[in-house]
């Protein structure tokens, strides 16, 4: 029979657990219930930069940064007591060289025979990169936000002003048309009054764009998505009619989504009115609405069989402003560009598969209820 070591194990045994103790990448330590050292590995003198005898004749709080003193207390009172087995915990120390250094400490209980505790085993991990990238990353984000806000408020600024010059252009011009009546067969005059229209409409576009903007997750309301369609439906009902076109609603009676009212409405219409619009000539204009759920999205897809569009060639700029892609003297190039921006706000995003001469298929996700 092997004799046992002083520590109660075969030498086997304790020999696999010391190479363990000794060879692990983080650093482990055992310590006294009052914070003394009593054992270190070479991971914990290479963190915090101290020989394992300087560590020895110190207490663990001498090197622990000031502020987060009292970080364990709770937890260490949970743990003295039973009622939790372990714990962890984030906190700054101080190396040897001065710096601070971020660790993640575990901690848990060495206990006599008498099940009392007697020692506590702490396992420290280098966590310092990591925080500096959280806090790097926290301070780009508090950046892109107060730019975005200027923004908005530059765009709001602009937009107002650009309202106000263009209306007052618009209300010289109607002064000088009634004032000298001869003016309207001026062909200089009526390129001024044209350009004044370019204008407004421009600066009507802007607006609208302007208006754009996250929406933050509590302004999000509980919405019926079958009744948003059909209500949808029931807008275009006369231009569908006019155009012998079909359209089905086939989203569940049932589902819910997040999202703004007024937003739902606006992308809806949109995709049908799109729809009927770029309809084919070759065949009756049909249009499907259907709906299922994934994970925690709901995709919502709006398909027709219409002229359709040219991925390869207009792919990219689908949604892009003022990017048209047909011949429709109305096209503008704001309505794709507009519901994108909508459906972002939401937090979701917008897919589309085409096929010239077959139509097209819009796949919408937002957030389920």
């Amino acid at each position: 029979m092997k004799s046992l070591s002083p520590q109660g194990t075969f030498p086997d045994t304790y020999d696999s657990l010391e190479k363990i103790f000794n060879n692990t990448y983080d650093g482990i330590a055992i310590l006294t219930l009052d914070g003394d050292w009593i054992k270190v590995n070479d991971s914990v003198c290479e963190l915090f930069g101290y020989a394992r005898n300087e560590l020895f004749n110190m207490n663990i709080e001498n090197i622990i940064y000031r502020e987060d003193l009292g970080i364990h207390t709770i937890k260490y009172q949970h743990l003295m007591q039973g009622e939790i087995n372990r714990y962890r915990v984030r906190q700054r120390y101080f190396h040897k060289d001065g710096s601070i250094i971020w660790v993640l400490i575990s901690v848990s209980l060495m206990n006599n025979p008498d099940g009392s505790p007697s020692q506590m085993i702490w396992q420290f991990s280098d966590v310092t990169s990591r925080k500096l990238n959280q806090d790097k990353l926290r301070l780009m984000l508090s950046v892109v936000r107060e730019q975005n806000e200027r923004l908005t408020a530059f765009a709001d600024i602009t937009t107002h002003n650009l309202r106000s010059h263009s209306g007052n252009l618009s209300t010289i011009e109607g002064f000088l048309e009634d004032e000298f009546s001869w003016l309207k067969e001026n062909e200089s005059f009526v390129l001024l009054r044209n350009a004044i229209e370019n204008l407004e409409e421009t600066v009507s576009h802007l607006t609208e764009v302007a208006k754009i903007k996250q929406v933050d997750s509590q302004q999000l309301e509980t919405l019926n998505l079958h009744d948003y369609v059909e209500k949808a439906i029931y807008t275009v009902t006369a231009y569908a009619k006019n155009t012998k076109t079909t359209i089905v609603n086939n989203v569940d009676h049932e589902l819910k989504i997040k999202g703004i009212p007024a937003y739902l409405d606006s992308i809806i219409l949109n995709f049908l009115t799109n729809a009927i619009k770029y309809r084919s000539e070759e065949r009756e204009p049909k249009i499907k609405l259907t709906s299922f759920i994934e994970n925690d999205s709901v995709i919502f897809k709006i398909s027709d069989n219409g002229i359709g569009i040219d991925m390869e060639k207009y792919g990219k700029k689908l949604f892009q402003l003022y990017k048209t892609f047909h011949n429709n003297k109305d096209a503008i190039g704001l309505g794709l560009f507009i519901t994108r921006n909508h459906i972002e706000s939401l937090g979701g995003k917008v897919e589309v598969t085409s096929k010239i001469g077959q139509g097209t298929e819009f796949s919408i996700f937002l957030k389920g209820a």
